[in-house]
């Protein structure tokens, strides 16, 4: 496993495990339990997923059975857009994602979306970052013109912004204007989310044979080499192990170039932000009384 630093110093792994769409409160803990024993330590959850609690579950089983630390371990969590309306509201809203966690501090706390009034969540979560609560706070679903407006605004930048980066939708300008401000690249449906088939590219086949690897390790080292932090999710402990195993080999430059090739632009995103109706589906989902 290798790590990157946050703009605020703090260490993060560059792969994680992401719980999104695991409802089952079983299954939940025990593939995080997979993930755990496998050797990951980062594990990525939210509100919205309505898991948090079997994390908090698989969490502490996996401290009971010394398997690791709580400080070897780097949660992350998000604010739904409901709670996103004012700073009482998103302060509660970080005292529930902890309490439903069973934890005493995040490690890292993201905005799910830029919706409603992000700049009043944010400011509710600049004041548990210097309260000890969150170690690092970030964005996510943050395309540039509103993440470079955000990075103008507040008065602590993003360590993070989380968003859908694969092989089908590289988002190469989006990463530039990351870098620029310092915040750290992180992506959600590194493997496409199942919808291109890319286990079926021949291209991509002969990566994979070339190095011994498979297609999935494949695409997750083309976004890790990037720079990019991953958090592939499975339920199934051998993809689980296998999506973990790609740290002993690297991709030529001609390779990374023949991946990015497949890029498909925004056509290549699995939710499209721009369209009014998915923003009107978040701001009127809500996920609590």
């Amino acid at each position: 496993m290798e790590y990157i630093t946050l703009n605020n110093g703090i260490r993060m792994p560059q792969e994680g495990f992401g719980v999104f769409q695991v409802r089952d409160k079983e299954e939940c803990k025990r593939s995080v339990l997979d993930a755990i024993r496998a050797g990951y330590r980062l594990i990525d959850t939210a509100a919205s997923y309505t898991n948090e609690d079997a994390v908090g579950e698989a969490i502490r089983e996996a401290i009971a059975e010394g398997l690791c630390t709580r400080e070897e371990l780097f949660i992350t969590s998000k604010m739904w857009v409901q709670d996103m309306q004012n700073e009482q509201m998103a302060a509660a809203a970080i005292d529930a994602s902890l309490k439903n966690l069973g934890l005493e501090y995040l490690d890292l706390y993201l905005l799910h979306q830029a919706m409603r009034d992000y700049f009043s969540a944010w400011r509710a979560m600049e004041k548990a970052y210097r309260a000890g609560k969150i170690r690092a706070i970030g964005v996510s679903n943050f395309y540039s013109h509103t993440l470079t407006n955000f990075c103008e605004t507040v008065e602590i930048r993003p360590a993070v912004n989380q968003v859908e980066l694969h092989p089908y939708y590289t988002q190469e300008a989006a990463l530039e204007t990351m870098k620029y401000y310092g915040v750290q690249p992180e992506a959600w449906a590194p493997l496409g989310g199942g919808r291109y088939k890319p286990f079926e590219n021949e291209m991509l086949a002969g990566i994979a044979s070339a190095h011994g690897k498979t297609i999935g390790q494949v695409v997750l080292r083309w976004n890790v080499q990037r720079g990019v932090v991953v958090i592939p999710k499975s339920t199934h402990k051998e993809r689980i192990e296998e999506n973990y195993d790609i740290w002993d080999f690297s991709l030529t430059d001609e390779e990374m170039k023949q991946i990015s090739s497949l890029d498909m632009g925004y056509q290549g995103t699995a939710i499209k932000h721009f369209d009014p109706d998915f923003v009107r589906m978040c701001t009127g989902r809500k996920i609590h009384d």
